[in-house]
């Protein structure tokens, strides 16, 4: 009888001790191992242009830091810029251009960036001080387009939907000039930078610009005559890293950063309808 008592106690020891090893180690693993920090003091630098989307990102770096993500923003002022310094390292991600423009810019320049996270859509229009309507465009008008080529192929789908072009079939959208078949008005289309359009619509009879350089060039919306449509729009703009950055937990914080609705609420204060969060 005693013996088996003994036996009986031994077994109890052991399970006892086999459940303080088990609790034990269980404590030692959850305090050893927390969920992963992986943005602890991570501090990241992002290209933009600069003017208004200045005040949407100060928005975003107060957003980011809450989860750990420092971020400085560095302000360009073309488009040219910032994929050069990102593809350099001197960059950790930009927030400026949609996928027709970047395509382009791989093919010319082999890249080795990608598209993380949308932003917003700006939809291109055409802008004109001098006619109430597309139909009071005279002929031999000159009607100024963005010369870059993912810009100036959007620009001339909107001439050719508003019946004063029409480009080859099956161009892309990467149209220019030389793709236009019929000009019935004989439009003169000229070819300036992005940011110069809007800035020479005084001198034009009507200019094809972004919504972004309208808003810096002091257009209104009450002097845009026609727009591309916005369903469906392959222009939506995003945030892009290097390819093998697109996987990294702060490339994630960084865009939940930017699509949130405290962003949201400065983006449509900051652009006033002119420009549409596109997440």
């Amino acid at each position: 009888m005693t013996k088996n008592k003994n036996l009986h106690g031994l077994h109890l020891s052991r399970r006892a001790a086999l459940a303080a090893v088990a609790v034990s180690a269980a404590a030692l693993f959850a305090f050893a191992a927390p969920a992963p920090s992986f943005a602890e003091d991570k501090s990241i630098k992002v290209g933009i242009m600069a003017g208004e989307d200045e005040d949407v990102w100060r928005v975003v770096t107060s957003e980011a830091a809450k989860n750990g993500l420092k971020i400085e923003t560095i302000t360009f002022n073309d488009y040219t810029q910032p994929n050069e310094a990102l593809e350099r390292g001197e960059l950790d991600a930009n927030a400026f251009q949609h996928q027709p423009y970047l395509d382009n810019q791989i093919k010319q320049h082999g890249y080795h960036i990608a598209r993380v996270g949308y932003t917003g859509v700006w939809p291109i229009g055409l802008y004109t001080k001098k006619y109430k309507s597309v139909a009071d465009i005279p002929e031999g008008a000159v009607i100024g387009v963005p010369n870059d080529p993912s810009n100036e192929g959007r620009a001339l789908r909107v001439l050719q939907a508003q019946g004063l072009i029409k480009l080859k079939d099956g161009t892309g959208i990467l149209a220019t000039v030389a793709d236009v078949t019929d000009n019935p008005k004989k439009i003169e289309i000229k070819e300036l930078d992005a940011g110069i359009v809007g800035r020479s619509i005084d001198d034009l009879d009507a200019g094809i610009v972004n919504t972004d350089w309208a808003l810096k060039s002091g257009l209104s919306p009450a002097e845009r005559i026609a727009q591309e449509p916005i369903a469906d729009n392959p222009y939506r703009n995003f945030i892009a890293v290097k390819d093998d950055n697109k996987d990294a937990e702060w490339v994630k914080t960084l865009v939940s950063s930017y699509q949130n609705e405290t962003v949201k609420a400065e983006f449509d204060k900051v652009y006033k309808g002119t420009g549409l969060s596109a997440y």
